[in-house]
């Protein structure tokens, strides 16, 4: 997986390694799940690993 998102490197360069991470395995879940492209896929996923980050730290 880690190379399906290379060109979104740099919307990904800014996050810490596990929120990239999770924003990756969200992105393809939301790929195969809801047949989103990979744009929009990689968005939502930065925006909910970025959630889910906040969430775990308390």
């Amino acid at each position: 997986m880690e190379n399906s998102f290379k060109e979104f490197a740099s919307d990904l360069a800014d996050l810490k390694p596990e929120i990239q991470e999770k924003a990756k395995e969200i992105a393809h879940q939301l790929i195969v799940k809801k047949k989103l492209s990979k744009q929009v896929a990689i968005k939502e996923g930065i925006k909910q690993a970025e959630l889910w980050f906040l969430n775990s730290e308390g």
